[in-house]
């Protein structure tokens, strides 16, 4: 959907909870940047009963919406077409209205992956690893299976999540294994990690980041460096965070959105850094 400068539009973040949300900080930046001084871009409390409700009441100002939890799956029959990207991961996080009313729910968080992995150098790895099996593992396990071109072992805590991530492994076509969280100190040794985990999760493993560490993508921003990215860092690894992953799937939202290209990813990233740091 093409936009122009002066066309009045909205947009909006939907999720619960939601007042931590950064979007609104670096869509807003990208507005500025890109001259669209009509456009603005909010946040709104929206769990899965309201979601039908909210959707059916937006006026065709609305150009779309970025979605969080726990609204990533419930959207999808509300869309009219899913990308093939969402899809593989039954997860919708954005979605654009075209000009005939039609809603069309995309996923751009698995190719925001593979973007801050790629600004960071790594096109591709031999094997990975992942630390968790939530929703955010399989989006994970979704980008390795563009870049990775062996084994990926997942650390997990239960048997079920175990056999949640096999499944994901074997829709996505990679090659998976899964491992006990007890032995996750084992995945400080693969060429890629990515800890998917909520806050606090993997302090524990810092003391086990090894001597030469590879590549650490740590998707947590607030509060960061987490202890496991710290850790790593003093040791000369490369690290690349939750807020790289949320700019590059924000900027493909933007273009998806507005209809320009590029979006201005550095003007973004740094209205989310100011962001973080006065929190």
């Amino acid at each position: 959907m093409k936009a122009r400068a002066t066309d009045a539009r909205r947009a909006a973040v939907l999720g619960s909870p939601i007042a931590h949300s950064l979007s609104p900080v670096l869509h807003r930046a990208a507005y500025d940047a890109l001259g669209l001084t009509d456009w603005s871009y909010d946040r709104f409390e929206v769990d899965e009963a309201a979601l039908p409700g909210f959707l059916e009441k937006l006026g065709p100002q609305w150009a779309g919406l970025s979605l969080t939890m726990p609204l990533k799956r419930a959207v999808i029959p509300l869309v009219d077409e899913v990308s093939e990207t969402a899809a593989s991961v039954d997860a919708v996080n954005t979605v654009v209205f075209t000009e005939d009313g039609r809603r069309l729910g995309d996923n751009t968080d698995i190719p925001g992956i593979v973007a801050a992995l790629r600004e960071h150098g790594i096109e591709q790895v031999d094997s990975a690893a992942i630390l968790g099996a939530g929703a955010t593992a399989s989006s994970a396990l979704a980008a390795l299976a563009r870049i990775c071109t062996g084994e990926v072992v997942a650390y997990v805590r239960s048997e079920a999540r175990a056999a949640e991530m096999r499944r994901w492994g074997e829709r996505l076509d990679v090659d998976i294994r899964t491992a006990d969280w007890a032995d996750a100190d084992r995945a400080l040794s693969a060429p890629l990690v990515i800890a998917t985990t909520p806050a606090g999760t993997t302090d524990a493993l810092a003391a086990a980041v090894p001597e030469r560490p590879a590549t650490l993508f740590d998707v947590l921003y607030d509060p960061w460096p987490t202890e496991l990215a710290a850790r790593w860092s003093m040791f000369g690894g490369a690290v690349v965070s939750g807020l790289d992953l949320l700019v590059h799937q924000a900027v493909l939202q933007v273009e998806q959105m507005t209809g320009r290209s590029p979006a201005p990813l550095e003007a973004m990233r740094h209205a989310g850094e100011k962001a973080l740091a006065a929190r």
